[in-house]
C-alpha cells in the first residue's frame, strides 16, 4: 500500500539566527563566579585618610621667654645660674653691685625730706593765707615746691624699683651697695651671658629664661599641604635619635602667610611638657588627613588592556562588559574616574576584575 506524502502548506521551520558574539562581554556560569567572586560598587564621594609627614623645631612663644637685665647696669657680685637649671618665679637668681644705686637711694631720701619739709610748709602758709596774714602768691609758691618736690620723690621712687628696692621701707640706715635680680617666671635658664665681675651695661642681657608651660613645635608646611590641615587636629612627633618615642599634641595655630619658599608655619602644642624637648630641638611630625575625592573606585578596578584603561560594568546577572575608562588623579587606593556620565547608576566591578578579563580574552581567542 503506498501513502502519498504531500505538503499540506505547512512552512518549514526556518533555521535559528546566529547571533554575532559581543566581544566586549563576558558572562560567568554558577561554578565560574563561584571560584572567582565578582563584587561591584557605584562611584561615589571617597574620604581619604592619609598621613602628612613634615619637620619643624621646637620653639617658644616671644611671652614665654624672658631675657634678664639690669636697667642701671652694673657688676655681677654673684650668680649660681647655668644653662638648663630651673629657676622659680621669685628666685634671687644674681645680686649686682654698683655705687649709682648708692647715689639714687641717697637721693631719694632726700627728696623724701624736702618733700615732708616742702608739705609742711605749704600747710603754715594756707593757715596764715586764710587769716589773711600772708598772701596768695606766697602759699601759691609754697604748694607748687610742695608739688616739685612730690614729683622728684616720685620718680626716684619708680627708679628704685627698678633695681627691686622698695622705697617705702628705704632709710638712712638700710642704703644698700648689691641689689638683687629676681626671676620673674618659673621655668629653666637658657642662656648665661656673663660672669662673676663682669661689667654689665643696661642695654645687656644678663640671662635667658624660657617657661615650659607653652612650649611648642613650630612645622613647615608647603602650601598644596595647608588646606589639609585645621586647628584642633591630632599630630605625632618624633626625634631622629629616638624615632619610637612619640610626643602628641594639636595644631594650634596656621599661619596665613606663605613665604617665598612655598611654606607656612603651623604652630603644635604638646599635650604634655616633656623635659627632654628643649628649644631649637629639630623634630619629625606625622598628621593624619582627610580629603574628598569624588567620583572614585578603588584602584583594582582598573585593567589595562593593549595600553588602554578598562573597567567591567554588570550588565546583568553574572554578565559584565568591557567599558574604556577616562582617569584621573589616584591616591590611597582609589582612582578617580573623568567620564562618569558613562558610568552613572552602573555597577562598577572592583573584585576579580582581570580574571574577567582573561576569561574575556581567552573566549574571544576560541
Amino acid at each position: 500500500m503506498f501513502y502519498e506524502c504531500r505538503d499540506h502548506g505547512k512552512a518549514k521551520p526556518a533555521p535559528a539566527a546566529v547571533s554575532s558574539k559581543d566581544e566586549n562581554v563576558v558572562t560567568l556560569t554558577d561554578a565560574q563566579l563561584k571560584n572567582a567572586p565578582v563584587v561591584t560598587t557605584v562611584l561615589s564621594l571617597q574620604k581619604i585618610s592619609s598621613v602628612l609627614k613634615l619637620n619643624g623645631m621646637i620653639d617658644v612663644p616671644p611671652q614665654n621667654l624672658v631675657s634678664v637685665s639690669i636697667p642701671l647696669g652694673g657688676y655681677l657680685k654673684s650668680s649660681s645660674l647655668l644653662p638648663g637649671k630651673p629657676v622659680s618665679k621669685g628666685q634671687v637668681i644674681a645680686v649686682i653691685e654698683n655705687p649709682q644705686f648708692i647715689q639714687l637711694q641717697q637721693d631719694y631720701l632726700m627728696a623724701k625730706s624736702k618733700n615732708h619739709f616742702a608739705q609742711l610748709d605749704y600747710n603754715r602758709q594756707k593757715t596764715l593765707n586764710q587769716s589773711q596774714a600772708t598772701s596768695d602768691k606766697v602759699m601759691q609758691q609754697a604748694q607748687s615746691e610742695m608739688n616739685s618736690q612730690k614729683i622728684l620723690m616720685n620718680s626716684l621712687a619708680q627708679q628704685l624699683r627698678l633695681i627691686n628696692i622698695n622705697p617705702e621701707s628705704l632709710n638712712s640706715g638700710s642704703i644698700q651697695k648689691s641689689v638683687p635680680v629676681y626671676s620673674s617666671i618659673n621655668g629653666f635658664v637658657s642662656k648665661v651671658n656673663v660672669n662673676i665681675g663682669k661689667y654689665v651695661n643696661p642695654s645687656d642681657v644678663l640671662f635667658e629664661l624660657i617657661n615650659p608651660d607653652d612650649i611648642h613645635l613650630n612645622l613647615k608646611v608647603y602650601e598644596k599641604d595647608l588646606v589639609n590641615l585645621k586647628k584642633g587636629q591630632r599630630f605625632a612627633a618624633y626625634t631622629n635619635a629616638e624615632p619610637d618615642k612619640k610626643y602628641y599634641g594639636e595644631i594650634l595655630l596656621i599661619s596665613k602667610d606663605v613665604n617665598p619658599g612655598g611654606w607656612a608655619e603651623v604652630h603644635c602644642h604638646f599635650e604634655k611638657y616633656d623635659q627632654s624637648l628643649v628649644p631649637g630641638m629639630y623634630m619629625n611630625a606625622e598628621i593624619e588627613t582627610s580629603t574628598s575625592f569624588s567620583n572614585a573606585v578603588p584602584e583594582q578596578s582598573i585593567v589595562n588592556f593593549e595600553g588602554k584603561d578598562f573597567v567591567f560594568v554588570e550588565e546583568k546577572k553574572q554578565t559584565y562588559r568591557l567599558t574604556p575608562v577616562t582617569l584621573g588623579e589616584t591616591e590611597n587606593g582609589f582612582v578617580q574616574i573623568m567620564n562618569t556620565d558613562d558610568f552613572k547608576n552602573k555597577k562598577i566591578v572592583i573584585k576579580n576584575a582581570y580574571t574577567l578579563l582573561m576569561k574575556l580574552k581567552n573566549t574571544a581567542d576560541e
